[in-house]
């Protein structure tokens, strides 16, 4: 009875080509693994940080003193304290100016939209990666199925005798290629799909802050008139 061909005797058996997607499947799959781990420490770390410092904002404490704090440390903020450094900072510099109130409050609100806008940049680096793969190597590893099919069917053409033992060893090299392509697209796009909805969660909870960021300052400013 023979024994089935190993999985890597069957790679190396392969053609080229199929050899080639192989690879390329293999390569893409380990980028995008460290690409998901980097992302899920990165939007972690945004939201733990983001937590903590909702947390002290809320908690009553001056406004300037939560920015001499932020503003002390030595890595710059991430997440929630960045939007609330940009604020603040462009709302004490145009405080010192006795700028108009609501020309005061446009450029607050467009220094906290600038700082959303990098944060939200920040939180889908990558993504774009995650969806490519998940989106393009099912094809890829389908292309070298064909491919190797094709081969098989080949070579059967230029033996006399047609049995499953000739085209069996050529056509499972080429399934391979299939198993290897949703081997790199599952987890890319479980990764895309779960990182998309963090980010959204988030951007809507900096959307939230700023909204109420605003007022707060916007009553500020008026109480001091």
């Amino acid at each position: 009875m023979n024994q089935p061909l190993p999985v890597i005797d069957l790679v190396l058996n392969a053609s080229l080509v199929v050899q080639g997607v192989l690879f390329i499947l293999i390569m893409a799959s380990m980028v995008s693994w460290i690409m998901i781990f980097q992302r899920g420490f990165t939007l972690s770390a945004i939201r733990r940080q983001s937590t903590e410092f909702e947390n002290e904002f809320w908690s009553g404490k001056d406004l300037r003193q939560i920015y001499k704090e932020v503003d002390i440390e030595e890595d710059p903020p991430i997440g929630m304290a960045s939007i609330f450094a940009s604020g603040f900072k462009e709302f004490n510099r145009l405080r010192k100016q006795s700028a108009d109130p609501d020309r005061m409050m446009q450029n607050v609100q467009r220094a906290m939209r600038v700082s959303m806008s990098r944060e939200e940049e920040r939180m889908e680096a990558h993504l774009a990666f995650l969806a490519t793969v998940g989106s393009t190597s099912p094809y890829v590893g389908l292309f070298g199925t064909v491919w190797g099919i094709m081969n098989s069917f080949r070579g059967l053409a230029s033996v006399g005798q047609a049995s499953l033992s000739v085209v069996a060893p050529g056509i499972s090299e080429a399934l391979v290629a299939t198993a290897v392509g949703l081997f790199a697209a599952i987890p890319a796009v479980i990764a895309y799909n779960r990182y998309s909805a963090q980010v959204e969660i988030l951007v809507n909870r900096f959307d939230a802050f700023s909204e109420e960021f605003s007022s707060i300052l916007y009553r500020a400013i008026h109480q001091s008139a």
